[in-house]
């Protein structure tokens, strides 16, 4: 049995944006993961924007359907650490695939849980894989397919006390070459998007535990801490990461396939 999406109606979403034709969307399904709210729902509105059917996934079910209200798309509460759940999504129609759901945990390694290590990584490596798997020959069978896996600089990039994290993520930009490769025949492409901090809920909650940890001012966490690395020394706004992974969906980006795109403000380039 699959689980089937909700669907919502609403008012058209508010285009901002370029939408001329080379990305124009109509007539594409995107099913995008941790899309009720961050780097996914920005990302969303982009593509519904576009004019792409859009599938919101999250595990939050109110704030999903908030979501597909605002956009009139489709509704999915899912736990993607869950494998049974993730096999039960209903992929046949999605050609558009968006891997954006994830989550954080800072500790050492030797402090870190093991259920916590496994957990993020049946969220942001498992269920990627089991997406793609399972959307690709879908994507085969039109000819026509674009996969974006919402990466991160610490998939090029280690830092202390992130183990699952890092792991993730260089786990990812390695899933996500194999599927170019493989896909390329197909007319299909993967790609990586890779971010530096962006503002995002999870960023903040982050800003305030370091805060709290060195009795330092918000302000200070950003500058000395997050940024230390970069040239352009500001947060990232989702909308900038949601246009990148518009432009990697669109027809014009039909050659870009296999790389992961910086969006770091030079933090990458030490």
């Amino acid at each position: 049995m699959t689980v089937a999406a909700t669907t919502r109606t609403g008012p058209a979403p508010a285009t901002g944006t370029d939408l001329t034709g080379h990305r124009d969307l109509t007539g594409h399904r995107a099913l995008v993961t941790g899309a009720a709210g961050g780097i996914g729902l920005a990302c969303a509105r982009r593509l519904a924007a576009a004019g792409a059917d859009v599938v919101i996934v999250d595990l939050r079910a109110d704030a999903a359907e908030a979501a597909a209200d605002e956009l009139g798309g489709h509704a999915l509460a899912v736990d993607l650490s869950d494998p049974d759940a993730v096999e039960r999504i209903d992929c046949d129609d999605v050609d558009i695939l968006i891997n954006n759901a994830g989550l954080q945990h800072v500790a050492p390694i030797t402090e870190f849980p093991p259920e916590t290590f496994t957990r993020i990584q049946r969220i942001m490596v498992e269920a990627p894989f089991r997406l793609a798997r399972r959307t690709l020959p879908g994507m085969y069978a039109r000819g026509w397919g674009r996969v974006v896996n919402i990466s991160s600089v610490h998939g090029h990039r280690a830092s202390p006390y992130k183990a699952a994290y890092v792991t993730a993520k260089h786990a990812l930009e390695g899933l996500t070459k194999v599927i170019a490769l493989e896909a390329a025949p197909h007319g299909v492409t993967a790609n990586c998007v890779s971010p530096a901090y962006v503002r995002t809920a999870l960023v903040e909650a982050q800003i305030a535990d370091q805060a709290a940890a060195h009795d330092l001012h918000p302000d200070q966490v950003i500058d000395q801490i997050m940024l230390a690395r970069a040239a352009i020394r500001r947060l990232i706004e989702p909308d900038e990461v949601a246009d990148l992974v518009a432009y990697l969906c669109s027809p014009s980006a039909a050659m870009i396939t296999g790389s992961s795109v910086t969006i770091d403000g030079a933090w990458t380039a030490h």
